[in-house]
């Protein structure tokens, strides 16, 4: 019996053993082939923080205790939108792969209406086994709404900023503990990348995936951030180098992002104070590199500077933790939304001879990235790091391009634009004159001519003929007297 018993136990333990090891995750990108291409040292520092997260990810039984379950997050959202109407609006952006409804939260001042402000969005839960954020996304958006016109932060938020929050992207992951949605598929590796042609193909890629493609068609974000866990960092891109190795690879905003990972890192409790990552911040690749990232792609097809932030050393900490977490990156994201409108360049474009706006690009020399102004408003919206001077140039095709030096110290700077049409663009807008015709306007206007002198002369050319004829009747009584007499006995006397 006894042996039976410990038989039975050690069966046990190494079927939970192995079962870990295969569905093991690492917080940002997953499980990662060693790349030949790498030294030994980076093999081994991958190995090391493998075990590491291993360590880490271990789900128990009772570990989604505390936290809510898909229908109970469904239920707060609605809630949220019945008790914050007047700030919010509630919308699906999609479905998971078992048909949950992918809800988001919008929170302004003006919900679902289009402003010249700059938008933000929070995605949470991209990861099955991080749920960290779905939890701290609805405490955020319940804070900004107990605390509007009371709290000067969350006022200058609600008023300044459409900030849309995703608390869950991967709805099925979480429910079944694992890292992938419900076709086991990393949803941070789903997307388009830029060096190497994977995910090309719309078709395959997940419905999540799509979803948050779609989305981003139809609505501009000027800033973003994903949540997840597994470490204590905010990244920035690139996620992934062009030779797959293991280095700093910048992006053209590398001073900008590295601002935005500091807001958020000096904001937070302790994570500034990272004794791994200089300053709580890193560049992705340099981390380690990652291909088919939503982080790269938000900033290239999308023009959306977004952050990956990892906010909790542990991915599935007991929710006894969520409280402490919650302080500790409150402020983060508060202040990481705020820097959308208290940093930067932001400003209009308009045309001299009609005022109306413009979507004009907008560059600034010597970083090799464009922004667009929006066709509504003509409105751009352009993160910057502060203390620096830069050259900005606006340009739009039929109209005179323009540029401008700046130098932008701490506080955001507003930068309106007027453009002149081209010379050729005002020729065209001017009325044209009599003597400028097209060879078909001559065409009609000679018919016309033609038709007009027809009108005038018909009324003469009938007189004419009509005195000819009487010319003729009259000449006919002169050469035959007899026949005009007898006519003229047939009819009745006329009194003279």
């Amino acid at each position: 019996m006894d042996f039976s018993f410990a038989s039975t136990f050690s069966l046990l333990f190494l079927a939970f053993c192995f079962s870990s090891l295969s569905t093991t995750a690492t917080a940002r990108g997953g499980e990662r082939s060693l790349d030949s291409s790498g030294s030994m040292d980076d093999n081994l520092a991958y190995i090391s923080r493998k075990l590491s997260e291993d360590k880490h990810s271990t789900i128990g039984v009772d570990v989604a205790r505390g936290y809510m379950t898909n229908v109970e997050l469904e239920n707060a959202v609605e809630q949220f939108g019945r008790r914050c109407s007047h700030i919010s609006r509630i919308y699906s952006i999609g479905k998971s792969v078992k048909g949950v409804p992918l809800w988001v939260m919008e929170i302004s001042d003006k919900p679902g209406k289009e402003e010249a402000e700059p938008a933000f969005k929070f995605i949470g839960n991209v990861h099955g086994d991080e749920p960290v954020g779905r939890e701290l996304l609805l405490l955020l958006a319940n804070w900004l709404c107990d605390n509007y016109m009371k709290n000067p932060l969350a006022t200058l938020i609600i008023k300044n900023v459409h900030l849309h929050i995703l608390p869950t992207m991967n709805p099925d992951g979480f429910s079944l503990r694992r890292r992938g949605n419900a076709n086991d598929i990393d949803l941070n590796r789903d997307f388009p990348d830029q060096f190497f042609p994977v995910n090309d193909d719309l078709d395959s890629r997940q419905p999540e995936t799509k979803a948050i493609i779609s989305w981003l068609k139809e609505r501009h974000f000027t800033g973003s951030a994903s949540l997840h866990g597994g470490a204590l960092v905010a990244n920035y891109p690139w996620d992934g180098s062009q030779d797959k190795r293991k280095q700093y690879y910048a992006c053209p905003d590398d001073k900008a992002f590295q601002y935005m990972a500091s807001v958020y890192s000096r904001s937070h409790y302790n994570m500034s104070l990272s004794k791994e990552f200089d300053g709580g911040i890193t560049n992705g690749a340099y981390w380690y590199p990652i291909y088919g990232g939503m982080q790269d792609w938000n900033y290239i097809h999308a023009g959306c500077f977004e952050l990956t932030l990892e906010i909790s050393d542990v991915k599935w900490p007991s929710a006894d933790e969520l409280p402490v977490l919650w302080e500790f990156n409150r402020m983060s994201m508060l202040n990481l939304v705020a820097s959308l409108v208290k940093t930067g360049i932001h400003g209009r474009i308009f045309s001299s001879d009609s005022g109306q706006p413009l979507p004009a690009s907008i560059t600034i020399k010597g970083i090799d990235y464009t922004v667009k102004a929006g066709r509504s408003f003509g409105n751009y919206h352009r993160m910057l790091a502060p203390g620096e001077s830069y050259e900005v140039m606006v340009a739009i095709p039929g109209y005179k391009s323009k540029n401008t030096r700046i130098l932008l110290e701490d506080e955001a700077m507003n930068v309106d634009f007027v453009l002149d049409p081209e010379e050729d663009q005002q020729m065209q807008s001017q009325p044209r004159s009599s003597c400028n015709c097209s060879c078909n306007d001559n065409h009609k206007l000679g018919l016309l001519n033609i038709l007009g002198r027809l009108h005038m002369e018909i009324p003469v050319v009938a007189a004419l003929i009509m005195a000819f004829l009487c010319f003729l009747w009259k000449r006919k009584f002169v050469f035959n007297p007899l026949k005009n007499r007898k006519l003229a006995g047939q009819r009745r006397p006329v009194t003279v």
